[in-house]
């Protein structure tokens, strides 16, 4: 092997420092050669290595009685009964996406689908959660249309739903777009598949995509910090093709139908470089690789070039010894490339030959496992105190709440995500049983009874303005909006999204979300089994907000009793779960209203929130509610609206009255009170409803019925004259509210 001259310049290209330099040398016993620069370059970026982050991470709560695989593998899985399991993640493809946003989101999907399948389960569903700019800035529009329909495309081709999600608007947001991705699939819990290299002399065989030199270097620059310079990353931006893809997932099936495959992993961050030492460093053994037998669509590729492609649509499975002619058969079958390109070793290392010559040597775990740890300083940004103070005596109370209602819903983050989801097909499968626009989408398991709801929500201003509370929230928010479907949460994938780590007041934000996650997760009693972290998400030296992003899948026992948001009947009678309080900091209200960003998020008694939600699932099984829709972002009166214009139907009216409790009638209305979910139920049934619902400990009321034209909230004390009352025609309310993105977009 050629050693060649590390100087500084070289190390700062490949993101590596003097100090991790150092420990190189330690575990190799001599200078690195280029090809071997270049894989820990890759896999000790923060990306793969999880270097900042993995210390906190630990603190999570993984395990469970419903816990089939947890967080290390390719996904999580849950035991969701029938022999079946539940395998879903969420993994961020932010950076790509900011440089080229149609490419970078569909490659996004297309690895999330490949997480999935290689598992050994069949993809049912796609969720993203997204975050942009302002929708005044030209290059927003570019970027929301461009990920959309990159989206659109990979998921369409592939023939997964898309079949929910939820999409923020903020301009600290405008130069490091958020594009998260969330996958669920089913299993077999007897039949799913690990990324590991196991029996020594077994075949290695590579199929799928041949590989070109595209998104090379992608996972260091994922880990890196972006500037007026981002376009020029442009070649490390992956290029997917949709087709090849669902061949590889309908290959990788029929593979796993048999008993010839030992491990599979697919190609993602870092290519063939992560697949191979990660397989052989889970199992404790080595892998030897002859890079001439590669699939190539580029002459004269050198083993950098080949060992870090990010091309897109290629796995890496260890087949046992003597099947090497089933599989490579099965994989022609589908039109896919193939080839045994090494064997399993019980050397401990990845050694890669060219026509036979060693020309890289690295012991796996290396690699894989020893990547250094992080425990970077952390303490609050001086401006923290400020951002949480909010003088509530000089802040004027609403004047004319018709108003300020209609400014909420022509707000991007609230109003209807229709042209979104349109692009998307959310049908496809026939397993879609609640479409985009309810609180949770939910998918019907076939062959059983049962069905899958499923939520992703995160509020980042929440977690600027206090990171532990507002990833509570985060939980908390996901878990209810799976609870108004009627749904019991069972399993949560995070992506956390943060700055740069270096930054002090980053790892501060980190470290406390971290904590708030656990101890949402471990009150709801709900675990943590799989996610990403994201971050270095900053340009120009300006971070985003703390987004500790939440996807979360909830069982349904009796798919039947699914419920949605939306009102159903004229006549029935409306109840509000929970206690509202005064809780204006960090709303949508002050934000839009006020133009500021301010204050301590709302407050949360898990204990309250794990009541609450307790209650409404116990009463949507027992078949007496019509509707429930969780009270969040715009509060209370969005809430109510909501419920009359987001169905699929005409919309529905409704007319309430609300005592004000010595509330401030602004906090009243569009405050945004957590642990409160809307329900309706027939009036037959109302008062035994409510009588329920008080015998559980639960705050409720009985607040008015649904019918009519208008919705209209009375609020104790008003007089017409002050403007205060809501009254406002259900046409005027969706038209605001349906027309918004369009209308920004310059498409209505």
């Amino acid at each position: 092997m050629k050693a060649f001259v590390v100087t500084p310049v070289l190390l700062e290209q490949h993101k590596l420092s003097e100090e991790e330099y150092k420990k190189i040398l330690s575990i190799l016993g001599r200078e690195p050669n280029w090809t071997e620069l270049g894989m820990f370059s890759a896999m000790w970026s923060e990306h793969c290595s999880y270097k900042s982050s993995r210390i906190h991470l630990k603190k999570l709560p993984t395990t469970g009685p419903r816990v089939v695989q947890g967080p290390g593998e390719n996904a999580g899985a849950v035991d969701i009964g029938d022999g079946l399991c539940a395998v879903f993640k969420m993994e961020s493809h932010n950076h790509p996406s900011f440089i080229e946003p149609y490419q970078g989101a569909a490659t996004g999907v297309g690895g999330i689908l490949r997480d999935i399948f290689t598992m050994g389960a069949r993809p049912i569903a796609l969720l993203n959660s997204l975050r942009f700019g302002g929708l005044d800035s030209p290059n927003t529009r570019h970027l929301l249309k461009g990920v959309v329909a990159g989206i659109a495309g990979y998921g369409n081709c592939m023939g997964v739903p898309t079949v929910g999600g939820e999409i923020v608007f903020n301009d600290i947001y405008a130069l490091n777009p958020l594009v998260n991705v969330f996958c669920l699939g089913i299993a077999k819990k007897d039949k799913l598949f690990l990324g590991k290299a196991a029996g020594v002399g077994n075949p290695v065989i590579y199929f799928g995509s041949k590989t070109g030199r595209d998104g090379i270097h992608g996972a260091t620059m994922a880990s890196d910090s972006f500037d007026e310079q981002a376009a020029q990353k442009r070649p490390t931006v992956q290029v997917g093709d949709p087709f090849t893809e669902k061949l590889l997932l309908e290959a990788c099936l029929e593979l796993m139908s048999g008993d010839c495959l030992v491990g599979i992993q697919d190609m993602g961050a870092a290519g063939l470089t992560s697949s191979a030492c990660e397989m052989a460093s889970r199992e404790g053994t080595g892998i030897e690789l002859e890079l001439a037998d590669v699939p190539r669509r580029e002459p004269g590729m050198t083993p950098y070039e080949i060992m870090l492609s990010e091309s897109q649509e290629r796995m890496l499975m260890v087949a046992k010894a003597g099947r090497e002619d089933e599989v490579i058969s099965v994989c022609r079958k589908w039109d896919l490339d193939v080839a045994v390109i090494g064997r399993v070793t019980d050397t401990g290392k990845v050694v890669l030959k060219e026509n036979g010559q060693v020309v890289a040597e690295i012991p796996a775990k290396a690699l894989a496992d020893d990547a250094p740890r992080y425990d970077r300083p952390s303490a609050p940004p001086a401006y923290q105190e400020m951002l949480q103070a909010l003088n509530y005596d000089a802040l004027p109370d609403v004047k004319d709440a018709n108003v300020a209602l209609l400014a909420l819903l022509d707000s991007p983050t609230i109003a209807s995500k229709r042209w979104i989801y349109e692009q998307y097909d959310h049908m496809v499968r026939t397993n879609t049983m609640v479409r985009p626009g309810s609180d949770a989408a939910v998918l019907r398991v076939k062959g059983t009874k049962k069905a899958l709801a499923l939520s992703v929500d995160c509020n980042g201003r929440y977690c600027l303005l206090n990171p532990y509370e507002g990833a509570k929230i985060a939980i908390a928010e996901c878990a209810r909006n799976l609870a108004c479907a009627g749904a019991e949460p069972i399993g949560v994938t995070d992506c956390l999204n943060f700055g740069n780590p270096q930054r002090p007041e980053v790892m501060w934000q980190f470290v406390l979300a971290v904590e708030g996650l656990k101890d949402a997760c471990e009150a709801l009693q709900v675990p943590i089994v799989s996610g990403n972290v994201s971050l270095y998400n900053e340009t120009n030296d300006l971070s985003i907000y703390p987004t500790p992003m939440i996807g979360m899948v909830g069982l349904i026992e009796e798919a039947e009793r699914t419920v949605t948001q939306w009102f159903q009947h004229p006549g029935d009678v409306i109840l509000l779960l929970g206690k509202t309080r005064e809780d204006l900091g960090g709303t949508e209200y002050l934000k839009v209203l006020h133009h500021r960003e301010q204050g301590s998020p709302p407050f949360l008694n898990l204990q309250d929130e794990q009541a609450v939600q307790a209650c409404a699932i116990r009463l949507i099984r027992a078949g007496v509610v019509q509707s429930a829709h969780d009270c969040s972002d715009g509060g209370f009166a969005v809430a109510l609206a909501e419920c009359c214009i987001s169905g699929p139907k005409e919309p529905v009216g409704a007319m309430v009255q609300l005592p004000l409790n010595g509330l401030r009638r602004d906090a009243l209305l569009f405050g945004e009170s957590q642990s409160r979910i809307l329900l309706s139920v027939k009036p037959e049934q109302a008062e035994a409803v409510l009588s329920q619902i008080l015998d559980a400990g639960v705050p409720a009321a009985k607040i008015g019925a649904v019918g009519g034209s208008r919705l209209v909230i009375h609020v104790e004390g008003d007089r017409p004259t002050e403007g205060c009352t809501v009254d406002l025609d259900l046409n005027v309310l969706r038209d605001r509210w349906a027309s918004a993105i369009p209308r920004a977009l310059g498409q209505d």
